[in-house]
């Protein structure tokens, strides 16, 4: 009987795997924590016990995304090393530059996201796709996925309602569903974005030519970039389930569960943008902080440059997560 999951489940290894993190993938992530970063860390926002209670029979870690690989290897070592959890992973088939690349994802536990298809076949991949994680779901797997289909270029970071609406498709009661998953909100904070220059150039780009699109070598760009670019303090936070918010917002709404799906899922959004923006780890950026900006524009490199966007850019993608943080804490139910 075919595999209905064959071309985008995470490769089993089991052991193996197991070897191979502990003899090669853990000392190379330890060895970038030295040299790109001051620190990585695993933090929590509010009860510790509560949210390690959440995990402990499986978890969906839903995060922001500001790096293409780091994001998910960094979350995954720490929660291995800790709790002993190695999440599958999804990631994006547009990142497979080389078949090698998918191979060795797949053998990471990593599976795969199909972009960049026809409308017809975009919807048979979310069936797939959906069905695939509710599995994994049901098995008792942790599970990693970013909030929205690539990064947020200028960090303001908000869940896509076509996340929620692939994990829930063919459901019948679209909150019971989301609850099925468990989400635990994780918000990621670097203290120095590697990328930022490279994201305020692809800004430039698409501003310019409206059909700008990027090719697969700006991907591996990025990767590049990322893996080896400096990061400053980088903090995971870890956050509760939203199920307890969601019976307590039903409890209080019960005519929630009458609205039309699109205004159910933007509610459910709304919890989980809440989670990540209460978890952002908040840096001071005192004088020098235009000295880093001046020298993150020296970096760019176009015949038309724009310098006073790319300032504009750059600064935005650090305030943004500020002034996320600060409605989230201002948020009145």
């Amino acid at each position: 009987m075919k595999d209905p999951f064959g071309d985008i489940r995470a490769y089993r290894n089991g052991w193996l795997l197991a070897v191979v993190d502990w003899l090669f993938a853990f000392p190379m992530l330890q060895v970038l924590i030295w040299r790109t970063t001051k620190g990585v860390k695993l933090d929590y926002l509010g009860d510790r016990k509560q949210i390690e209670q959440d995990i402990r029979h499986g978890a969906f870690f839903m995060t922001n995304h500001r790096d293409i690989v780091m994001d998910s290897a960094w979350l995954s070592y720490k929660l291995r090393c800790r709790y002993f959890i190695r999440p599958f992973i999804g990631i994006g088939n547009n990142l497979f530059a080389h078949k090698w690349i998918e191979w060795a994802v797949r053998f990471n536990r990593c599976f795969v996201v199909k972009r960049n298809v026809g409308a017809h076949a975009q919807l048979e991949n979310a069936k797939q796709l959906s069905a695939y994680i509710r599995q994994l779901r049901e098995r008792g797997k942790s599970i990693w996925l970013a909030q929205r289909e690539g990064r947020a270029k200028d960090s303001n970071d908000l869940t896509q309602g076509s996340v929620l609406k692939m994990l829930t498709m063919g459901t019948d009661d679209f909150y019971e569903a989301v609850k099925a998953l468990n989400i635990c909100p994780v918000s990621i904070t670097y203290e120095y974005d590697p990328c930022d220059y490279l994201k305020a150039k692809e800004m430039q780009l698409k501003r310019d030519n409206p059909r700008w699109r990027k090719r697969a070598k700006d991907d591996v760009e990025s990767m590049v970039t990322g893996i080896k670019g400096w990061k400053g303090h980088v903090v995971y936070r870890l956050t509760p389930s939203i199920n307890p918010e969601i019976d307590r917002m039903l409890a209080t709404h019960p005519e929630y569960r009458e609205l039309p799906y699109n205004e159910q899922i933007q509610h459910v959004c709304n919890i989980i943008d809440r989670h990540i923006h209460q978890g952002y780890e908040i840096y001071e950026r005192g004088t020098e902080f235009e000295v880093y900006v001046d020298s993150r524009i020296a970096k760019v490199e176009l015949p038309n440059k724009d310098e006073a966007f790319l300032r504009e850019k750059i600064i935005e993608m650090y305030h943004f997560p500020v002034i996320n943080h600060r409605k989230s804490l201002d948020f009145k139910d």
